[in-house]
């Protein structure tokens, strides 16, 4: 038994030296067949590493939007996320009365915050410094901070008095910061020109990177004062409750509903007239999307690979033509059919697996091009790396097997005759 497997791995080991040997001899044609190969593999591993970085950067920035939070907001939108629609029908605004009212009446633990969009294309201006015109401006409360993800990292955030007197105060996002800002001069206390309005900043917000809200292009102030100097015709406000303490989100989301319910003074009867939606709602919808780019993505991968087998098995079978007659030369001094087959069939599963190495470590790079530029970490998607090899192996035997028949049924005195 032992003396048959030494036998069989020393066969083995020959047929591998043999098949070194015949791809060093061949170098430009295996390359370019190595180049096919990592291609359709770095196009996989490549946008599908791009996807998950993209998950992760979308899952990081809910996460710190709160995770566990949800929004009642006006049904007067239209938003359409792929397949998913929010508006019915075209109901009332929420007003800052009715907002306000139920930031007194919920009394669950948590907190509750009042926001508006003042504006999205406003310019912050200091000095002679300013930012191009694409600065969303909001309006805020003293709870906003808690429940958006920001933090402040210089300066103070506002007071509830300061929501309550329409102060002129502003916190800057940390790119309007920077861009306005000479490095060495502390922002807070100076005063700043936001969307033709002279603002005094109180602080500065810590960066959040790239981010699918305003992320730091963004500037905060107090939610009465974008109520007084930015009123436009139906006016909406949104109300977020996050929980203090880890909580059952479902019940306290029926008890906010019913208390703005009250709030909108609807019959028990009547349908709710405002959306209410966990902050992970939107996420999901975005991850469910996500899935058709990922089969794209392998659609495009199969394609390429399928092009790069049917060029490897052209080239292992030119490859067969050429060394005919050192074909014959081998079984002639006794090598089996099944030699000669197991080492064409090396050979092409060796040229895969090159290709799947090279097309993998490049896929890696490229997609997480993508994660630097997201800022957020290193992705290595273990699950397409070792398909990428698992594929390539069956491209390799698939490629290969033909051409490793047609080598083995070659007829001796006719390869020792080929010219």
């Amino acid at each position: 038994m032992r003396m048959t497997f030494v036998r069989r791995f020393g066969i083995f080991k020959e047929n591998l030296k043999i098949s070194i040997k015949a791809i060093r001899s061949n170098r430009v044609r295996t390359v370019l067949t190595i180049c096919i190969i990592a291609f359709g593999i770095m196009a996989l591993v490549g946008i599908l590493t791009a996807i998950d970085s993209i998950k992760t950067s979308l899952t990081s920035q809910f996460t710190m939007m709160g995770a566990n939070s949800f929004t009642i907001s006006s049904r007067g939108m239209n938003v359409q996320i792929g397949n998913e629609r929010t508006r019915n029908r075209n109901y009332s605004r929420i007003s800052y009365r009715e907002a306000t009212e139920f930031k007194k009446r919920f009394t669950e633990p948590a907190w509750v915050s009042v926001a508006c969009n003042a504006t999205g294309l406003a310019t912050v201006k200091y000095e002679t410094e300013k930012t191009n015109p694409n600065i969303s401006l909001v309006g805020v409360d003293e709870n906003y901070l808690s429940v958006s993800g920001y933090e402040i990292s210089n300066g103070r955030n506002f007071s509830p008095e300061e929501i309550q007197m329409n102060r002129r105060l502003v916190l800057l996002g940390s790119d309007v910061a920077s861009d306005v800002f000479p490095s060495g001069v502390d922002p807070v206390g100076k005063d700043v020109t936001v969307a033709g309005l002279k603002l005094q900043v109180a602080g500065v917000l810590k960066s959040k990177g790239a981010s699918v809200t305003a992320g730091d292009k963004v500037c905060l102030m107090p939610v009465s004062t974008a109520r007084q100097y930015f009123p436009r015709p139906n006016m909406t406000f949104s109300i977020t409750i996050m929980p203090m303490n880890p909580v059952n989100l479902d019940a306290m989301e029926g008890e906010a509903e019913g208390v703005f319910r009250v709030i909108r003074n609807l019959a028990p009867k009547d349908p709710s007239d405002f959306n209410l939606v966990k902050s992970d709602t939107i996420l999901n919808m975005l991850l469910k999307n996500i899935r058709y780019v990922t089969l794209a993505a392998t659609l495009i991968g199969i394609v390429t690979l399928f092009g790069a087998a049917v060029g490897l098995m052209n080239i292992m079978l030119v490859s067969v033509t050429e060394r005919t007659r050192e074909i014959g030369v081998r079984k002639a001094i006794g090598a089996k059919p099944a030699m000669i087959k197991y080492q064409f069939l090396y050979e092409s599963i060796m040229i895969g697996q090159f290709g799947g190495l090279f097309g993998i470590i490049l896929g890696i790079a490229i997609g997480n091009a993508l994660s630097i530029a997201l800022k957020t970490s290193f992705v290595v998607p273990w699950f397409w790396v070792i398909m990428g090899i698992i594929v390539c192996f069956i491209v390799g035997i698939a490629s290969g097997y033909a051409p490793a028949v047609k080598a083995a049924n070659v007829d001796p005195i006719e390869a020792l005759r080929y010219e």
